[in-house]
């Protein structure tokens, strides 16, 4: 299965390839790979299951079995979901633990509301520990997905800048953990505001930037940011330094000081990041310059750019 550069991809279709059983190649960037997913080795190996890693590709072979599987909470959502997934597709109960503080907890939450809306049921559900009998089936249903609210907030920052930026499609009572963006910008523009960003860590590299334009800000929860597409702590904080911003950064949060910012002097990097990309592209319509590798917004957002033409900036060279 190529996964490209998805971390998504790759941990939500690992357990279910295995809940199917049999051997399996994910194919996938060298990035990628190196991020790695030793949370399911732990896990998986006590089962029988074999991992053989390439340099961009994975080799599992086995079948997931029921059971009791204690989870590493405070890396990454993504594999309680993937595990969720593949859970009612194997043969008995199975049980998740939850151990340390749960991060984005409310991507666990839109990952449960989505299996009751296909059809499966939970045994059991509590903050620490869920539960979920095996042998059931997913059921076809018609249903309309949600505008993102991480992707909005690129655009709604502009609004932060002077700009005039209506946002269509996204739902009033969802639960998306990255809406909190709407209650952070209100935070920047008001003040030099602390703010945790454990459960919303994907808002991390456009909340530096807002930051560094408006008033500074103590932003904490940052540690994950290190083990994303980039490290997105390191790399950002160098990319708004060609703008004039001073930072310090701890082991979990980085401090952006209020500073009069300029025109970088030098072409901007994106790190093959798509959100430092847009992050970047944003505080560029205030000053102008240019990033290279901006197509790395292909991941997520391939019409990023055209998007932010829409809104009356004039891009160029963006294809």
């Amino acid at each position: 299965m190529p996964c490209r550069e998805s971390g998504t991809t790759l941990r939500f279709f690992i357990p279910i390839a295995l809940a199917l059983g049999g051997s399996f190649l994910f194919e996938g960037t060298p990035r990628l790979i190196e991020r790695g997913i030793k949370i399911y080795e732990n896990l998986f190996r006590e089962q029988g299951v074999i991992f053989n890693y390439g340099t961009d590709s994975i080799g599992i072979s086995g079948k997931l079995k029921s059971g009791t599987f204690h989870v590493d909470a405070t890396v990454s959502s993504q594999f309680i979901s993937g595990l969720l997934y593949a859970m009612p597709l194997i043969e008995g109960r199975s049980y998740i633990k939850l151990e340390g503080r749960t991060e984005s907890r409310m991507y666990i939450e839109m990952t449960l509301r989505t299996l009751k809306q296909y059809g499966i049921c939970l045994s059991d559900y509590t903050e620490n520990s869920i539960a979920i009998r095996g042998k059931q089936k997913y059921m076809a249903v018609d249903s309309r997905v949600e505008g993102d609210y991480s992707n909005a907030a690129f655009f709604a920052a502009l609004n932060l800048m002077g700009g005039n930026v209506t946002i269509e499609g996204l739902s009033d009572e969802s639960i998306q953990g990255d809406r909190r963006y709407i209650e952070f910008f209100r935070k920047l523009k008001e003040g030099t505001p602390q703010i945790d960003i454990s459960d919303q860590i994907d808002l991390g590299p456009i909340l530096f930037a807002m930051a560094a334009y408006l008033n500074g800000a103590a932003i904490t929860g940052t540690r994950r940011l290190a083990i994303k597409e980039s490290d997105r702590v390191k790399d950002m904080l160098f990319e708004l330094s060609k703008f004039g911003v001073e930072s310090q950064v701890g082991e979990n949060h980085v401090e952006i000081e209020k500073c009069r910012l300029h025109k970088p002097a030098e072409p901007l990097h994106g790190h093959n990041d798509h959100r430092i990309v847009m992050s970047l592209a944003v505080l560029l319509t205030a000053f102008g310059g240019s990033i290279e590798g901006s197509e790395a917004v292909n991941k997520s957002f391939p019409s990023f750019f055209e998007k932010l033409e829409e809104t009356g900036i004039k891009v160029e060279n963006y294809a």
